[in-house]
């Protein structure tokens, strides 16, 4: 027996966070959308992902922590499309960008987990931080449901980028003992402790006057 919501067919057996992870790494698991489950339910994303407020965000982001050239030395930055699985927290997600250290890795706090076909296709555990760019189907999975439980996975720092309207927003979520801390931002931008630099969100126009955006990272030393 299945159940199908829009055009994804969700096999009966898919009942808990352990059997949704298998069902994610099986053929029978959709090419299209973004499956996650939250604490006992599935949720399935169909929208198509804006140019401007969330694809051009996006490249931006990666580009600039690309160029942070040490953090290749100690770190992986994970893309949109990994994902991201924490027990503790009955979470298994795809955000849209994952920050792990090699120590985290070694200690075990972020397991690399293998594939049934062979290869890493998963990360589970508790990365140092987590993106996620804002869209109008995800505004509540992003500010509320994932806020409380990327805390409840013990993820360091939580970014949350809202650039749907015409002043693009950086949040920058620190984690404390009652949760998510928002961090005030200073001249600089905002302060993130996970990769000591002080992050700006800056938007321009193209030539054809769409949205332009620039990350800016400045390492502590230099402020």
């Amino acid at each position: 027996m299945y159940a199908t919501i829009e055009e994804v067919i969700v096999p009966d057996w898919v009942n808990d966070l352990s059997s949704f992870r298998r069902w994610a790494d099986s053929d029978d698991y959709p090419d299209k959308g973004r499956c996650s489950f939250f604490q006992g339910e599935l949720w399935i994303d169909h929208s198509r992902e804006e140019l401007f407020s969330h694809n051009q965000v996006k490249s931006s982001l990666y580009s600039a922590l690309e160029q942070c050239v040490e953090f290749r030395n100690h770190s992986y930055i994970f893309s949109k499309g990994v994902r991201l699985s924490n027990p503790s927290a009955d979470l298994s997600s795809q955000p849209d960008a994952v920050f792990v250290s090699f120590s985290a890795i070694q200690s075990g706090r972020v397991k690399l987990v293998r594939g049934q076909l062979g290869g890493y296709v998963e990360l589970e555990g508790s990365p140092e931080l987590v993106v996620e760019i804002v869209s109008p189907s995800s505004v509540r999975k992003d500010t509320e449901v994932l806020r409380e439980l990327y805390a409840k996975a013990g993820v360091a720092e939580y970014w949350l980028i809202d650039a749907r309207s015409t002043t693009p927003v950086l949040e920058i979520l620190r984690l404390s003992a009652d949760g998510y801390q928002p961090v005030t931002p200073t001249e600089f931008g905002h302060h993130s402790q996970v990769l000591s630099r002080h992050i700006a969100l800056i938007q321009e126009s193209d030539p054809l006057g769409n949205p332009r955006y620039q990350f800016r990272m400045t390492a502590l030393a230099t402020v």
